[in-house]
């Protein structure tokens, strides 16, 4: 369930939305002004992301691999030179 919040009711009921993330597993959206400008999420879907982000990291890596075997590379050194640092 999500549950949308001004700031101003986050002032007034910042652990109401901290225990509806950490127990309730709620997301709370926060909003300013109408607009949606933050959220309070519980721990879990950190790691979800965290965890989707390391896998399209290291899909990232591997292909980096891959292209630099098929194109080479060139020593820190010579990329200095030719970028003149």
């Amino acid at each position: 369930m999500i549950r949308e919040m001004s700031t101003v009711e986050l002032r007034e009921g910042f652990s109401e939305a901290i225990n509806r993330a950490a127990f309730g597993k709620e997301r709370v959206i926060l909003t300013r002004r109408g607009r949606r400008v933050a959220a309070i999420v519980p721990l879990e879907d950190i790691k979800t992301l965290e965890a989707i982000e390391d896998k399209k990291d290291i899909e990232d890596a591997k292909k980096a691999l891959k292209e630099a075997a098929r194109k080479g590379t060139i020593s820190a050194a010579q990329l200095r030179k030719e970028l003149g640092l």
